[in-house]
């Protein structure tokens, strides 16, 4: 009975390890910030090699109290920006770039300044595929993409 149950735990596991490896994070990076800012911002692309759709629904990091996924648009000529409550889709083979001025990440409460060349671990995770750890490299305040480099999880 003992075979069994850990067979079937066994089977679970490589199931979510299969679906894990249908995401893939690529170039992971953050702005810098002005001293005393309180907000940061982060950008990737997020590539779903699976066959169904994806969310990413929520990040965390030490770099700051809280992470909410956001998107920027224009209203009317009005750049608007809101937080996305139910996470972000990402259709079955597709990749969806969070990048300045559409989607990105905010990072709410920063515990100190984003300076250019540090480097902040996050953990972004997703309905399907769950958590994948990433480290984005800061680059300077007008950039607009960081250096490619890719997660594969």
């Amino acid at each position: 009975m003992k075979r069994i149950a850990f067979f079937g735990l066994a089977l679970v596991a490589s199931a979510i390890c299969a679906q894990a490896a249908d995401v893939m994070v690529m170039n992971p990076w953050a702005r810098a910030t002005p001293p005393g800012a309180s907000v940061g911002a982060a950008y990737m692309t997020l590539h779903n090699a699976g066959a169904t759709e994806d969310r990413l629904v929520s990040a965390t990091t030490d770099a700051a109290d809280h992470v909410e996924v956001h998107e920027m648009s224009m209203d009317n000529g009005v750049m608007k920006m809101r937080q996305l409550t139910d996470g972000l889709k990402i259709p079955a083979g597709q990749a969806i770039e969070m990048k300045p001025g559409g989607y990105h990440l905010m990072l709410v409460g920063l515990k100190q300044p984003l300076k250019v060349g540090a480097t902040i671990k996050a953990i972004v995770t997703f309905e399907k595929a769950g958590a994948v750890p990433v480290e984005m490299k800061v680059e300077p305040i007008g950039a607009s993409g960081g250096q490619m480099k890719m997660d594969m999880r």
